[in-house]
């Protein structure tokens, strides 16, 4: 029998409620997984092996009465430490924020419990979850495990590298300019940034309500190992919760397209200097969908360059206005050199500039809409460029300008459009994982996550490269 830590949550899942093994034995084989290589990663940084035990010992109590199992019963999972899990802290990686105790669990949190699942710790994120690499003086520098010289990305960089080393099978993440697929690309593994308002999210520790745009283009997801768990994961996630106005009871699966879809391949814009090995996987992703039936044609899909800067005038004014001056009165000298980078991308707004902006959003919304009545998926890279540095936004201005605004511009500008978009690994440039880009119209997940699938069958599962790496 292959080792408990690599099988997926649908395995896992499967061979506990077939019985051939316990969900006692399965939270053990991962808690002695995350003994074993989380030392070396810095990955969960709050490590609940106490409660996993005993949620592990009620499960097989739960089994042995003969009730009806939930779909998740058994499997272990991680939560990144910025939403609220009961009884636990949410200091969202800031040092002064270490004392805020969450009064009762998160939807997400909720959720996943309530679907059997069984957490096994908090994991890492840089301060306020705003930076693309995850490092904050309250817990350090969480690494990649594939090399210590990349980043493992941010904010859900716990997460990433957590999943990717064999700790849980899934890991919950979030993403409001790239921090799910991001930390996807950096480490591995597969990750689906749904619409927003697809997973409920809320934090009864927060002091002050999240400002209307930053809501609207945030959203909580899995990352996992496959893209199978990804979607098993998404499907609980989404369970309804009142506390999230936001909230829509739009179905999981929609129509399909008559006929081959059409995928359009995202042209590079001329601006943008890339790296053309990176490219090169792009490659491999069309042809690995061309080989599963998809039509794939290279086009220039609209405005992107525009839907970044709406994406960046938008985030940065609200937090300008509604944040900056909290955050800076306790934050670190490294994150206040990264946020004064992150205010150099954006234009000043006045409150007319920023309706204005807020209007624009709209118009751009409804030219990707009219996009996938021809080209019901894009692929896209999810960066143009290699994996940099483990702290490479600390270089200044320009370095934080051109990290997102040339490596990952088709990554945050989707949050401000507020698209489903998954991520696929594909191969290795010079050791370091990449993966691509599956965007769809506003609930199509199914779409983003069937060409993910397409592309992971072509090219496997990049993480049993990552062991075999470290002969694990």
């Amino acid at each position: 029998m292959s080792k408990i830590w690599k099988w997926s949550a649908s395995k896992t899942a499967r061979k506990i409620r077939s019985g051939e093994v316990s969900a006692r034995e399965v939270t053990e084989a991962h808690l002695d997984r995350m003994k074993k290589v989380n030392p070396g990663l810095n990955a969960v940084v709050y490590d609940m092996s106490d409660q996993a035990r005993a949620a592990a010992t009620a499960a097989d109590r739960l089994q042995a009465s003969g009730a009806e199992l939930p779909p998740l019963h058994g499997v272990p999972v991680t939560i990144k430490e910025n939403v609220d899990v009961e009884g636990m802290p949410n200091p969202n990686g800031v040092k002064a924020m270490e004392g805020i105790i969450a009064p009762a669990d998160s939807p997400v949190a909720r959720n996943l419990r309530r679907a059997g699942a069984i957490v096994l710790g908090l994991t890492n994120t840089p301060e306020f979850s705003f930076r693309g690499f995850t490092d904050n003086p309250l817990h350090g520098l969480t690494v990649n495990p594939w090399d210590s010289a990349i980043t493992c990305g941010g904010s859900s960089g716990g997460a990433g590298a957590s999943v990717a080393m064999g700790i849980g099978c899934i890991a919950h993440g979030n993403d409001i300019g790239g921090s799910l697929r991001w930390p996807a690309h950096c480490n591995g593994v597969a990750t689906i940034k749904p619409t927003q308002g697809r997973i409920p999210a809320f934090n009864a520790s927060a002091t002050m309500e999240r400002p209307m745009l930053a809501h609207l283009m945030s959203a909580q997801g899995p990352l996992a190992r496959s893209v199978a768990d990804v979607r098993l994961a998404l499907s609980v996630m989404a369970a309804r919760d009142a506390r999230d106005p936001w909230w829509v009871p739009a179905p999981l699966e929609g129509p399909k397209p008559e006929g081959a879809i059409r995928v359009a391949r995202a042209k590079i814009p001329e601006d943008m200097e890339c790296d053309a090995d990176v490219l090169a996987v792009l490659t491999k992703a069309a042809d690995h969908l061309s080989d599963a039936g998809y039509i794939v044609e290279e086009v220039e899909v609209p405005d992107i360059g525009g839907v970044w800067r709406t994406w960046a005038n938008i985030i940065m004014n609200e937090t300008r206005v509604m944040n900056e001056k909290a955050m800076r009165a306790v934050a670190s000298d490294d994150f206040k050199k990264t946020l004064d980078g992150f205010m150099t991308t954006a234009d000043t707004l006045d409150m007319e500039g920023w309706m204005k902006a807020c209007a624009e959003r709209n118009a751009h919304i409804r030219a990707w809409q009219m996009f996938f009545e021809r080209y019901p998926v894009v692929l896209a890279p999810t960066t143009v460029r290699r994996t940099p540095g483990p702290r490479a936004d600390l270089g200044g201005d320009a370095a934080v300008r051109n990290l997102f605004w040339n490596d990952l511009r088709f990554i945050s500008a989707i949050n401000v459009l507020g698209l489903p978009a998954a991520v696929a690994p594909v191969d290795l440039v010079g050791g370091a994982p990449v993966g691509v880009q599956l965007i769809a119209g506003r609930y199509r997940e199914d779409l983003c996550l069937d060409a993910a699938e397409a592309i992971e069958s072509g090219a496997g599962r990049l993480c049993k490269k990552l062991w075999k790496k470290n002969k694990t």
